[in-house]
């Protein structure tokens, strides 16, 4: 045996245990079976999710205005009718991929195995021309759903979502919507933005690319930091629907001490205070 052949053997093996490992994509039945998958753009397949980490639309309290526009949105696509893509942007942990995941679980318990939400890991968005051809043979609709989307200086990877937005030879297949949530309005840090327009020999070009990719949503919902009531009925919200046991009053006393040692008023904030409620009093958040 020569050492090519040797060679060609040991990479035969290595290429056969890769295949192994790897979850082979999901077939048709597959697809018409689940609810919600996420995207594994290494092995160009999707991963049934068993079940989703969710909370009830009804206790996300303060963001009933984006809860109906988003829902409304949600609705009429997963009917057939014309929708926009959504741009979810705003503070930390105020329940923006809450929302999504909510309205999703809500649209199919009005009217079961309807829409199917499958969530691309953001450092996964340059594989989404390969996601896309995938859902489009399928006769289901897909909310396509991405968390926490921002671009760096040198990250060229937002022009494959730009040519899926708008434009592009195919464009976005008409059974798929597209919601993205973000810390950033234009989905590039204000520094960022101030910079490459102070540096352009033409201010504005150098970044128009960039910043218009946020124009691309058809719908905007801004989520803001909470005033102190609602944080208050966030936590009423949660201790009603779990069973908490407490007065009141000393549960939101010490609500707002957790907050205040969070430095923040938010729903997040709001659900870590009361899994630690729920872990002192020895009840499960089922």
């Amino acid at each position: 045996m020569t050492k090519d052949n040797n060679l060609n053997a040991v990479l035969l093996r290595i290429a056969e245990a890769l295949e192994r490992l790897a979850p082979p994509p999901p077939n048709a039945a597959d697809l018409e079976e689940g609810d919600a998958f996420v995207w594994r753009a290494k092995t160009g397949g999707l991963e049934r999710i068993a079940k989703v980490n969710r909370l009830d639309l009804s206790l996300l309290k303060g963001i009933e205005r984006q809860a109906h526009i988003l829902l409304d949105n949600t609705r009429r696509f997963a009917k057939g009718l014309p929708a926009n893509n959504a741009l979810l942007w705003g503070s930390r942990g105020t329940g923006k991929s809450s929302l999504v995941k909510a309205v999703h679980a809500t649209i199919n318990e009005q009217t079961p195995h309807n829409l199917v939400l499958v969530e691309i890991p953001r450092e996964d968005i340059e594989s989404l021309p390969a996601l896309l051809s995938l859902l489009r043979a399928s006769t289901r609709r897909y909310l396509l759903f991405c968390d926490d989307l921002s671009f760096d200086a040198s990250d060229e990877s937002y022009k494959s979502l730009k040519a899926v937005l708008d434009g592009g030879a195919e464009g976005r297949p008409d059974n798929v919507l597209l919601y993205a949530t973000s810390n950033r309005r234009h989905l590039l840090a204000r520094d960022m933005i101030e910079n490459e327009r102070s540096t352009a020999i033409h201010a504005g070009e150098a970044v128009e690319e960039k910043v218009s990719l946020s124009d691309r949503f058809g719908l905007w919902l801004g989520f803001y930091d909470l005033d102190q009531p609602t944080y208050l009925s966030i936590i009423d919200g949660y201790a009603g629907a779990f069973d908490l046991s407490g007065e009141q009053a000393r549960i939101h006393a010490e609500a707002l001490e957790w907050s205040i040692t969070r430095g923040a008023r938010s729903g997040r904030v709001a659900w870590q205070f009361i899994q630690d409620l729920a872990g002192r009093q020895g009840k499960r958040l089922d």
